[in-house]
């Protein structure tokens, strides 16, 4: 296993082993852009001589040592770094550019080169080494167990279908005098759903307005989080959970009464734009100009600052249009 990332776009991949001269031809089996994870194939069976299959262990705690393995940039040998899992949070993929999932940070240095590479802790892998954030030190991320073990069982039948998605914008509920106007009873429970993409469906099961009080068995915080064990994360966590084709129980509050909701969960293919592209984009040239689809690819051709440098009007029509305007939205 390693990071989409890492074997993205490219030509040819070549494997090394441990104290094995030889590199070894891969081919990509199957490759998550959604959770920045790939599995690789190696043509030569000779390159598993010797070696002893690892077990995913369980999501570390906070405060626990960690292992990271890898080949960062500074030397040609593994490198070995141990550190601490500084907290457990849901953050931002950078290879997909617009999903979040659960997240490890660690002190353990994570450096360029180290992607893909094992998390160990007991001798079983509890992560894979994947990103770092520009003007933090010390600070490295990886891919949890539970993100790992979705990945895997996902490709069960021999397809990824990715992460399924609610759709949904969701506000914090913790001003009381719009809680006492939605008659919520208490003051620390439930979070306020703003606005339903049209591409997710959900908008057949959920209505505006609608107050989130429990996502399967995590009840939902005002402050628009859960309780994961043990760890209060982003309730995007709870969505991240469900296989595509899956149902998630809510709890709802709509109307001043509570209502129990199941949710169907689909994988969301019509927000490809929105995130980076994985394939050749679509062309057409007329008369000299050439026209391609918009997406957060096509921006990042304005630099490192393309939300500054881009019009705001592009921006508008690729992240929030189909939000805020939703009869204007347009697929391309």
């Amino acid at each position: 296993m390693t990071n989409a990332h890492v074997v993205s776009w490219a030509k040819q991949l070549l494997v090394r082993k441990y104290q094995d001269p030889r590199p070894y031809l891969a081919q990509i089996e199957y490759i998550a852009h959604d959770c920045d994870l790939a599995i690789l194939s190696v043509e030569d069976p000779q390159f598993f001589d010797s070696m002893e299959a690892l077990e995913t262990g369980n999501l570390p705690t906070v405060r626990s040592t960690v292992i990271t393995y890898g080949y960062p940039a500074g030397g040609e040998q593994i490198s070995y770094t141990k550190g601490v899992v500084s907290r457990i949070d849901h953050q931002p993929y950078s290879h997909i550019g617009n999903r979040g999932f659960l997240t490890v940070q660690t002190d353990a240095a994570i450096n360029p080169g180290n992607s893909g590479g094992p998390v160990i802790q007991d001798d079983k892998v509890v992560g894979v080494a994947f990103q770092g954030m520009a003007g933090l030190e010390g600070a490295g991320f990886f891919i949890p167990p539970p993100i790992i073990s979705h990945f895997m069982k996902d490709i069960e039948d021999g397809v990824y279908d990715g992460f399924p998605s609610a759709g949904l914008r969701i506000s914090m509920m913790q001003n009381p005098a719009f809680r006492e106007y939605l008659k919520i009873p208490g003051k620390d429970l439930g979070v306020r759903i703003d606005s339903i993409d049209i591409i997710a469906q959900t908008g057949k099961y959920l209505q505006l307005e609608d107050v989130i009080l429990q996502v399967g068995p995590y009840k939902v915080g005002s402050d628009s989080t859960i309780v994961y064990e043990g760890n209060r994360v982003n309730l995007g966590v709870a969505f991240n959970l469900v296989q595509n084709g899956e149902s998630l129980p809510l709890k709802v509050w709509r109307n001043a009464s509570e209502t129990n909701v199941s949710l169907p969960m689909k994988t969301i293919t019509g927000d490809a734009a929105e995130g980076n592209q994985y394939t050749l984009p679509r062309y057409y040239i007329h008369a000299g100009l050439v026209f391609t689809p918009l997406s957060l690819s096509y921006l990042k051709t304005f630099g490192q600052n393309w939300a500054d440098s881009a019009s705001s009007e592009i921006v508008f029509e690729l992240f929030y249009r189909r939000h805020e305007t939703p009869e204007q939205y347009r697929q391309e």
